[in-house]
């Protein structure tokens, strides 16, 4: 008995190793010619119980299928982290994948607008209180059936343009820097992805439906309820592509772009990722609001994929700028030693919102038993 209890410690401490491993290698320094597609549009699944954080989905890059899904999942968090999810962000040339992490406050994602409480500036989804999570139902699909933790806080976005544009920077990226607070938080100390989130990742980069030369930008499994289960009920198809879809015009091994290690990356005066100090200390409430970030480059919101109509309120009120689409919106770019590829970089998917149409609110989705 003792030593079958010895044999599982033993196999945890290897899988968080293994985590925190490919989080290292395989992760950081991703760089690429080609822009990742528009992000897909989809209905987040509902929460599977108490304790789980919503990580919205994202276009990872492989060598092998080039860009390719990894589905929106609901995953149980450390106590008291949260959630900063990666982004792609233009410089020097190349598109370069900056990772998430777990840490007491969220920090700069590029501005994307993820949804479902990741509207581009911190996270409005929840918070931790007394070493609970709190869910806001206002932006996130929660049963009070299966979770009692939950309150509505009105988030209110001035926009009518739904923009799916998966990243930072460049011709037709999101126009947005990390605030002063913002970059206190990505010095602070961070914990890299799960190996349940590693996992899943994994598997997705296994499953030619995920691959976006195949689904054109719009994949089978957007999302799941929980990591790693793309064959269960709670597998949510997107509803359409964020963008229209431009195949590549070169291969994958053509595309990848080859970064030494330790060499200094420049994302046009955006804040690369910062490696975790060893300094810092998780709190137990890291909620940040929309409405307090005092940032005017902002780029349009669409609070979650999914409509939905908050209660009415006065509070919450935050001005978006649209996304930049000329060179006069963006900062210098900063070479930083590296000289520029000769190829101009080529975008899978034109960074555009979806034909113009006006984000009409319509009534929260029905929660659906999975």
């Amino acid at each position: 008995m003792k030593i079958s209890i010895v044999r599982r410690m033993v196999l945890a401490v290897f899988l968080a190793a293994f985590s925190a491993a490919s989080f290292a290698q395989v992760a950081v320094g991703i760089s690429v010619r080609i822009g990742p597609p528009a992000l897909p549009v989809y209905a987040q699944p509902i929460c599977p119980g108490p304790g789980y954080m919503w990580t919205p989905g994202y276009w990872a890059w492989g060598n092998g299928p080039g860009y390719y899904w990894v589905p929106g999942t609901w995953v149980l968090a450390p106590v008291g982290m949260l959630w900063t999810p990666g982004y792609w962000g233009w410089g020097g040339g190349v598109y370069l994948w900056h990772p998430g992490y777990w840490g007491p406050h969220v920090g700069f994602y590029g501005g994307i607008n993820y949804g479902y409480g990741y509207g581009g500036v911190g996270f409005v989804g929840g918070e931790w209180r007394s070493g609970a999570f709190y869910y806001n139902r206002s932006v996130t699909n929660v049963s009070v059936t299966n979770v009692t933790n939950v309150y509505n806080r009105t988030v209110v976005v001035n926009n009518t343009t739904v923009n799916n544009v998966s990243y930072n920077g460049g011709t037709g990226g999101v126009v947005a820097r990390a605030t002063p607070q913002e970059e206190a938080y990505g010095r602070e100390s961070h914990t890299a992805p799960l190996a349940v989130q590693t996992q899943h990742a994994q598997l997705a980069s296994e499953n030619r439906e995920n691959f976006a030369s195949v689904n054109q930008g719009r994949p089978a499994i957007a999302a799941t309820a929980r990591p790693a289960d793309f064959s269960g009920r709670s597998v949510v198809a997107a509803r359409a592509a964020g963008g229209q879809y431009h195949a590549p015009t070169m291969s994958p091994s053509e595309a990848r772009v080859n970064t030494p290690a330790g060499a200094n990356r420049s994302n046009e005066g955006f804040r690369p990722f910062t490696p975790p100090s060893k300094n810092g200390a998780p709190t137990a409430n890291a909620l940040r609001s929309n409405s307090n970030s005092g940032s005017a480059n902002r780029p349009n919101s669409n609070d979650g994929f999914r409509s939905f109509t908050p209660p009415a309120s006065n509070h919450g009120n935050v001005n978006r700028p649209s996304q930049g689409t000329s060179n006069e919106n963006r900062p210098q770019e900063h070479n930083n030693g590296r000289p520029a590829p000769s190829r101009e970089p080529q975008h899978q998917s034109a960074p555009r919102s979806n034909s113009g149409q006006e984000h009409r609110q319509g009534p929260p989705p029905k929660e659906e038993r999975r």
